[in-house]
């Protein structure tokens, strides 16, 4: 018998732990022909912001060893077009809908939950907390965590009561338990990490930063080891917290990987731009390798890397 591939998070059921992650498949348009929305566990739509913004200027991406460097800068036609076009389109694919959103200040992130709950339709939503704070000279709001709950809060006490809210983590500040922890006290009903971990690429030929505006976020293969990592740090702190596990997955080994970690789910993200039909192979993958595990459920091999030696599930 095939293994329940079924996954919960918070008070969501998700056919199968594999989601996309947010930037790497659009609204879903560019892998429609490739993989049938509705046989995975979601979308998450790229960053959705109050207004409309053309982004930074290119060069936005560059290649780099086992990744990918990226600033994009939040391009987008903002949440108008998105509930007029963006979302009606995704629910006649007939895929859940996990809707990330950026903001400015906690005011922004507020009304965006305000507007989306609004809509129907609207399974999850997700609050990308690397972003911009004007009020904290430009630093990121998952920099502070205090800021970073002051958003979720916000989203929270905006969005409604069914539709759960999930604080999207960077891995590269101070403390990311402690980060995590402000997050969940502010009524996060889960958590997403990693988001891509800063850094700089430099041209050969240019000598200068291979992207407009110097930095950017390493995502890919590269990252995983962090992401994994990072992902069994809050487990362990947060063990009944749902996360959201994602960074540099190519394989239905590494979403096993980030389940034993702690993950109740698995976002595709980079993998995309060079094989649009990743995530319905991961997902074949996958099952395969629960299928092999031996195992009923593939909730039963959340946090088994946490058990004792001799005590995980399957194998």
């Amino acid at each position: 018998m095939s293994p329940d591939l079924r996954v919960r998070l918070s008070q969501v059921e998700l056919v199968n732990p594999i989601m996309t992650a947010a930037g790497c498949a659009g609204t879903g348009r560019e892998l429609a022909r490739f993989v049938d929305l509705a046989r995975i566990g979601a979308i998450v739509t790229k960053s959705v912001m109050l207004e409309p913004r053309a982004g930074r200027p290119a060069p936005r991406m560059a290649e780099t060893p086992s990744g990918m460097l990226s600033a994009i800068g939040l391009q987008g036609p903002g949440v108008d077009v998105f509930l007029q076009r963006d979302l009606p389109w995704l629910l006649s694919r007939g895929g859940h809908t996990v809707v990330s959103i950026a903001g400015g200040s906690a005011s922004e992130y507020a009304e965006l939950a305000r507007r989306l709950s609004e809509a129907s339709g609207v399974g999850m939503i997700e609050v990308n907390l690397s972003c911009p704070n004007p009020a904290s000279q430009g630093r990121d709001f998952t920099d502070e965590p205090a800021e970073a709950a002051r958003v979720v809060h916000a989203v929270r006490s905006h969005a409604r009561s069914d539709i759960p809210v999930f604080a999207k983590l960077a891995p590269d500040v101070p403390d990311l338990v402690g980060l995590a922890t402000a997050c969940v006290e502010a009524r996060a009903d889960g958590l997403s990490m990693i988001n891509a971990v800063r850094g700089m690429a430099i041209d050969p030929v240019t000598l200068r930063p291979a992207v407009a505006g110097g930095m950017g976020g390493v995502s890919g293969p590269a990252i995983r080891p962090i992401a994994v990592g990072c992902v069994h740090r809050v487990h362990a702190a947060l063990p009944e917290v749902p996360i959201i596990g994602m960074g540099g997955v190519r394989t239905g080994t590494d979403v096993l990987e980030f389940i034993a970690a702690g993950a109740s789910s698995v976002a595709v993200g980079t993998v995309n731009f060079a094989d649009p039909s990743a995530c319905a192979r991961i997902l074949r993958e996958f099952e395969e390798a629960v299928e092999g595990r031996g195992v009923a459920r593939v909730g039963e091999l959340v946090g088994a890397a946490h058990r004792p030696i001799g005590a995980a599930l399957g194998g």
